[in-house]
């Protein structure tokens, strides 16, 4: 359209506990934002919509559909994404758990599992199984791995054995 302006929003959030300052469209989503401004593809995008989950990330604790929440709105807070969790090299004990219980098949769902299990054991450091399922409804899992994923939180949380 003749004359039409193309207006950025600067935006300054804390990613990873890393600060990053950009200028964005007030219409790009943060799922977007994070894969391609930052390069974090850990984050996927599976729906655009909030179906699946698969865009789940953390927003100042609290597991969110980063598909539907716009990069503007980040904007002064804290995002963690799955890059976020390793720590020098180190992955993250529920990333550990994953791998270790073959929770992980082919990966798609497995940043926004994981995230969203953190969530839940950063507020419930002794969840019972239907705490976990709960918690983790939101996202969905194409191959069917939802077992061997809550017993990874299981195993993690301690209560593997009482909830078996």
């Amino acid at each position: 359209m003749f004359g039409e302006r193309k207006v950025k929003i600067k935006i300054d959030l804390n990613v990873n506990g890393e600060r990053h300052q950009a200028r964005v469209d007030p219409r790009t989503t943060l799922v977007v934002f994070l894969r391609e401004s930052l390069h974090l593809t850990g984050t996927k995008e599976g729906c655009g919509t909030g179906d699946c989950g698969a865009c789940t990330v953390l927003v100042e604790g609290d597991p969110v559909n980063s598909c539907l929440m716009l990069a503007v709105e980040a904007h002064g807070r804290r995002v963690t994404t799955i890059e976020g969790l390793a720590n020098d090299g180190v992955l993250h004990p529920l990333q550990q758990s994953f791998i270790d219980r073959g929770a992980v098949q082919c990966g798609f769902c497995s940043p926004a599992m994981i995230l969203s299990a953190k969530a839940l054991l950063d507020r419930n450091r002794d969840p019972v199984e239907d705490d976990i399922k709960k918690a983790l409804s939101g996202v969905l899992c194409r191959c069917g791995s939802y077992k061997k994923i809550v017993e990874s939180v299981l195993a993690l949380a301690g209560n593997e054995k009482k909830n078996v």
